[in-house]
């Protein structure tokens, strides 16, 4: 079996997690399997980087920045590969440049462009273990590129998807995808297995689970995802594409939330077309993602509109309001920068009866106002204050009962 296994950075966060890492590997090598090794910058080494650049500049050059950003992944493949070799395996740390992972040439958030892997596949073939950066690779024009947070497991898939492997492994410090996050309630359950649509929506909704590009990838090429403990044996959670055809299962699958969550509600919006358009191209043109966007009734061809953003964008946003609102005749914004979300995910959910039903109400009976509401096939989800957030998980995992087994 071909795996391509992913550390993130607690799991290689000190001497003694590396070589716990690295007797895991050797112990799945000399098993009969083939590894590749993709692992994370240790600890907070990133923050600290972002930290010490900030300390120089109060922005620094985006191109600057992701060089040495990149230089945390290079620590890590360095220690895991000796940790290798003292237990008596030949490995070799690989930087994203000489792994041959390709990238679009946007500092700080890059996109995949294609993965050349003759390096690796040469030093499986000479039996030594590939140890790969995550979150970075390189421009055609040899520029160093990282991909975003978390995007570590983001290159594992890519690279297993590359090498035809036959799964790829998210090593973490949890024993896989639950219910809810177990420091928010106690009585979380660990899901045996989930479809990528139902993870896909959990990572997007703010689950830390696995980042979303890279279930979006996994689920485009077919890779099963095991997403399993760095640091016991477990038999973890597999992502995959078959989704449970029981009509008698709670389609609730799990919850997710998020903190990082702004408001701005532009008033007074002429209800005319064109007028979307000249609200959200200038926000997009200035990076500015945006979530949820609703839009009130038309009265007296005037409109309301509402949107999410992420809370770091804010300022961001409301320094470009003004003149946004000028431009399209709108009577001015309101901006509130104290909100998060909770929704709840699982194929058919939107599509069978009483679940909004239930989620709305047992919101309610707790005291927990509603300020709006998005949907998907599998997802309903709450726009609520952020400091009611916690409490709304708890309601919502007693409401639908998931700490029972299924």
């Amino acid at each position: 079996m071909l795996v391509v296994q992913k550390y993130g950075g607690t799991s290689v966060a000190d001497a003694d997690r590396i070589r716990h890492v690295a007797g895991r590997v050797v112990k799945r090598v000399r098993a009969g399997d083939q590894v590749v090794v993709v692992v994370s910058a240790m600890g907070n080494t990133t923050d600290e980087l972002i930290d010490l650049a900030l300390s120089i500049t109060p922005e620094p050059d985006p191109r600057e920045l992701d060089i040495l950003l990149s230089t945390g992944e290079q620590m890590s493949i360095a220690l895991v590969a000796m940790a290798l070799r003292a237990l008596g395996q030949d490995a070799v740390g690989l930087t994203g440049q000489q792994a041959g992972i390709y990238t679009r040439a946007n500092y700080g958030s890059g996109r995949i462009a294609r993965v050349e892997a003759e390096r690796i596949k040469f030093e499986l073939a000479a039996g030594r273990v590939p140890i790969i950066a995550g979150f970075q690779g390189v421009t055609d024009e040899q520029e160093i590129v990282t991909l975003g947070r978390g995007a570590s497991d983001t290159t594992a898939v890519a690279l297993a998807i590359a090498l035809g492997a036959d799964r790829c492994e998210n090593c973490k410090d949890v024993e896989g995808v639950y219910t809810a996050d177990p420091r928010l309630v106690p009585t979380a359950r660990r899901l045996a297995d989930i479809t990528y649509e139902e993870m896909l929506e959990l990572a997007t909704q703010g689950s830390q689970v696995m980042h979303n590009r890279a279930v979006e990838l996994a689920s485009v090429y077919g890779i099963p995802v095991l997403v399993t403990s760095s640091m016991v044996d477990a038999p973890g959670t597999l992502i995959h594409g078959d989704p449970e055809q029981m009509e008698e299962r709670n389609r609730v699958r799990g919850i997710a939330h998020d903190t990082d969550v702004a408001k701005i509600t532009v008033r007074g919006v002429p209800d005319k077309p064109g007028i979307a358009a000249d609200i959200f191209e200038p926000l997009a043109a200035a990076g500015v993602s945006v979530d949820t966007i609703v839009q009130n009734a038309s009265e007296r061809d005037l409109t309301d509109l509402t949107f999410t953003i992420s809370r770091k964008d804010l300022k961001r946003a409301e320094s470009l309001m003004t003149g946004i609102c000028s431009d399209v005749g709108a009577a001015g914004f309101a901006a509130d920068g104290n909100l998060g979300k909770v929704s709840i995910v699982g194929v058919g959910i939107q599509t069978a009866q009483g679940y909004a039903a239930r989620m709305f109400r047992s919101l309610s009976d707790h005291g927990i106002n509603i300020e709006m509401i998005s949907t998907s096939e599998i997802r309903l989800t709450c726009i609520i204050d952020a400091e009611r957030v916690a409490d709304a998980v708890r309601v919502l995992h007693d409401a639908f009962e998931l700490e029972r087994a299924e």
